[in-house]
């Protein structure tokens, strides 16, 4: 229902970095919370941060004072830049949404969570 396209991964050198960026499409009445998880090898998925409409903003111990997420809600995007990164960022990186989406005339919106496919993060020297 909602449609995320990531951008911006890649590899870098430890202390590097990089802006990961993630536009929504659809139909959508409205995105209650935007976010970027992620997956490395053998491992779970886990928060990095995420951002709300309230522009209050959620982060994992290992990404505060590194990274910093911010959204632009008129273009339904979310960025994600991470400064300082460290071996252990390597994973594969997913855009989130919490949405409101159209389902019909005079239908009320639903909520839905939505992820991206996920863009590369590879932090080596």
């Amino acid at each position: 229902q909602v449609q995320l396209r990531e951008s911006g991964g890649g590899s870098v050198q430890p202390g590097g970095s990089l802006t990961l960026s993630c536009t929504a499409s659809g139909s959508i009445f409205g995105i209650i919370t935007m976010g970027w998880y992620r997956q490395a090898p053998g491992k779970v998925r886990e928060l990095v941060a995420t951002i709300a409409g309230t522009d209050s903003r959620d982060y994992s111990d290992s990404a505060k004072g590194r990274f910093t997420i911010s959204r632009n809600n008129a273009k339904d995007t979310v960025s994600l830049q991470m400064n300082g990164l460290k071996p252990e960022d390597t994973a594969l990186y997913y855009c989130m949404t919490v949405s409101r989406v159209y389902t019909g005339w005079g239908k009320q919106p639903s909520e839905t969570t939505d992820w991206g496919q996920g863009t590369q993060v590879t932090v080596s020297s």
